[in-house]
Order: C-alpha cells, then structure tokens, then sequence
C-alpha cells in the first residue's frame, strides 16, 4: 500500500463473503478419486472468474488497476475478547465446507492474485483499513461484497459491488437500509445492534428508532448528552 498513485483503482473482494454465497448457492460437487467436497471451490472460481473478466470489459469504466482478495482469519477475533457472545448464534462451518476453505484459498494465487488475511481480524476490518489508505493516496476503490456492514464505507472515490443483487450500491439504498446517510451507519448499527452478529443493542430501539435519534441529534454522543430533554 505504500506505493499507491492517485490513478490506482482497487478491487477489494471480500473473499469470506464469495466462499459461503459458493457453497449455499450451487449444488454439492466431490472429487471421484477420493469422494473430496469440491462445489465451494468450482464456485468460487466461477464467481472469481467472472468478475475479472467483467472487470476488463469495454463496457466497465472504473477498470481496475489492483485486486485483492480478503478473508477471515478464523472464527473468533478481537470482538470476541471484548464481548463473548459476539457471532455466538453461528454455527459451525458445514463439514464439507471445511476442507474446501485451503483450496480456495490456493485457487485465489493460481488465479495470480494476493490472497489476504491477517490473524485476530475479519475481512471487513481489513477491507475498511485499505479503503483509508487508498482515499489518503488520491486512489480509487471498489469494493466487492454483499455485506451490508461494508455500507458504512460508500462515499466519494468508493464504490460497493453487491454481487448477490448484481449492481453497484448508492446512497439511496444506504438510507432505504438503515434510515440515515453511510457516515451514520455506524451509530444507527450501535443503537440498533445487530442480531445477525449477536451484538444486543438499546433495549425497545431498533434500525427505524435508531434513524430518527441519529438524525435528530447528529451522533450517539450529542444523544447521551441530551438524554434528561428526550
């Protein structure tokens, strides 16, 4: 990252994201030699694959200049030292899920791209940390994922991909998801909490309340400062 040019355009695909929309998505598959689960893989190349070759078409204007592929390091992160409970509703990774996540991730540098991860944190932490780099150089980024935690992130210079729905996100549908614009996602989400994640938020608040407070007093902390007028 430290050889970034105001030129760059970067592809961030969330690598975590591809592999289970892969596995939910395409019937099972095996190697006939040893009876391997193989569908994952076949489809997360297919994603992968299609994307790049989307990526070079007359028809794409933002072509890119870098990829990279970024995944989660491992179940449990640094949340979980803060709070316990943090993705406790999740189960397990399927069982024949689990053998295909070396191989994808094997199949990522056959397809002569760099293959990310980092110990403790999740794709999305990674994914946000590049984006700052990248606006801080002048660059471009366009980020490839479904997750819609990575909403907090649209703005000038980044645009969101969401392959599930095959179109690019706006501001627009930021406001229809959560009720406020991508710079208040953040505190809309730490009123509301997330179930999917299992992260409780204000008892009785959920994404609608949450909208309106936010936007009526700007940010959590203008809210708890005014907190004895509500």
């Amino acid at each position: 990252m430290s050889k970034i040019k105001k030129n760059d355009h970067y592809y961030l695909i969330d690598g975590s994201g591809y592999i289970f929309r892969a596995y939910y998505a395409l019937p099972p598959l095996s190697r006939k030699s040893d009876g391997l689960p193989t569908g994952a893989v076949n489809g997360f190349c297919n994603m992968l694959f299609k994307l790049l070759e989307d990526s070079k078409s007359e028809d794409n204007k933002e072509k890119p200049t870098h990829f990279a592929v970024i995944f989660d390091s491992a179940r449990k992160n640094f949340r979980n030292e803060i709070y316990s409970d943090y993705k406790a509703n999740r189960a397990d990774a399927p069982d024949d899920l689990i053998p295909q996540f070396d191989y994808i991730r094997k199949s990522v540098l056959a397809f002569n791209l760099p293959s990310i991860e980092l110990l403790n944190y999740e794709a999305d932490d990674l994914i946000a940390t590049y984006v700052e780099n990248i606006l801080k150089a002048g660059a471009k980024v366009t980020i490839v994922s479904s997750d819609k935690d990575l909403m907090q992130l649209y703005k000038k210079n980044v645009r969101i991909y969401d392959p599930m729905k095959n179109k690019f996100i706006n501001n627009d549908d930021v406001i229809k998801k959560f009720g406020v614009n991508p710079d208040k996602v953040i505190d809309v989400q730490a009123l509301a909490g997330d179930s999917s994640d299992n992260v409780p938020g204000v008892p009785g608040i959920g994404v609608k309340t949450a909208a309106e407070l936010i936007s009526n007093y700007g940010n959590i902390e203008n809210l708890l400062n005014n907190l004895e007028k509500i």
